[in-house]
């Protein structure tokens, strides 16, 4: 593809679909009501583009309106969309045994995300009745660069593309401990390909670890991971990766050896 080819106008892209998702991104924890000006701002479109998109999702019920602050929040319509992809995704009833098992076995709460762009999505959850420092519901994004499934899912790529994808991410400092240079983190990738398993240790959320492993398909593409977030006020990173690291690995295994077949 020629570079005029790229910057030709697509006849087929809908143009109001994209500003519709615009929109219903433009709502997040941060920003959990909006004014029509707030959603301009955020999303970038004029005022009366952003009112004909969001009295268009209002109308949708997608939207509503509070009737005396007159901000816009979203609706529990919009998990409709969310849930129809995990009703078809064929992988999470596959990992949810495993994953299960692994809640048993390790004690603390076991994950399954798939990968987004730069960024992990949590796919499935089994939580323990221990403490979790850290909300992380299914649905929710991290990014690669400095989670443990992250890493776990980078480690099976090329390293030219683990390096550019590294090179891509905005590699912010979550915490006082977050690694943001290119070659360290690929240090780490790499060296998940020996023990099988990737670390984070407080680099997201201070006070919590992770221990990951990549879910791999027949062909072995990375369709995933798994992983735990021992917390440090149990753990130790020398205890998670001597106790944990194995269970996460033998979880992993297991789930790559189901989709394959």
């Amino acid at each position: 593809m020629t570079s005029d080819d790229k910057e030709r106008p697509d006849p087929l892209f809908n143009q109001s679909l994209e500003k519709g998702l615009d929109v219903l991104r433009a709502f997040s924890a941060v920003h959990r009501t909006l004014t029509l000006a707030e959603l301009a701002a955020l999303t970038g479109m004029t005022k009366s583009s952003a009112q004909r998109t969001i009295h268009t999702l209002e109308r949708l019920g997608y939207v509503d309106k509070h009737p005396q602050t007159r901000r816009f929040r979203l609706t529990p319509r919009v998990m409709e969309i969310g849930y129809n992809y995990l009703a078809a995704d064929a992988l999470i009833p596959i990992a949810s045994p495993y994953l299960s098992q692994l809640a048993n076995a390790s004690g603390e709460t076991a994950n399954l995300t798939e990968p987004v762009g730069l960024e992990m999505v949590y796919m499935a959850q089994l939580v323990t009745a221990k403490h979790m420092p850290v909300l992380t519901p299914v649905g929710m994004r991290i990014p690669m660069y400095c989670t443990s499934s992250g890493r776990a899912y980078l480690s099976t790529l090329p390293d030219e593309r683990v390096r550019a994808m590294l090179e891509a991410s905005a590699r912010t400092p979550r915490t006082p401990v977050t690694l943001t240079d290119v070659e360290t983190i690929f240090e780490r990738v790499v060296a998940c390909r020996t023990v099988g398993y990737a670390c984070n240790e407080e680099e997201l959320f201070l006070g919590d670890m992770g221990i990951a492993a990549p879910v791999v398909n027949s062909r072995g593409e990375a369709v995933g991971a798994v992983h735990v977030s021992p917390p440090a006020s149990r753990w130790t990173m020398a205890d998670a990766q001597k106790k944990l690291g194995p269970l996460v690995v033998e979880c992993a295994w297991a789930i790559s050896r189901s989709i394959a077949h």
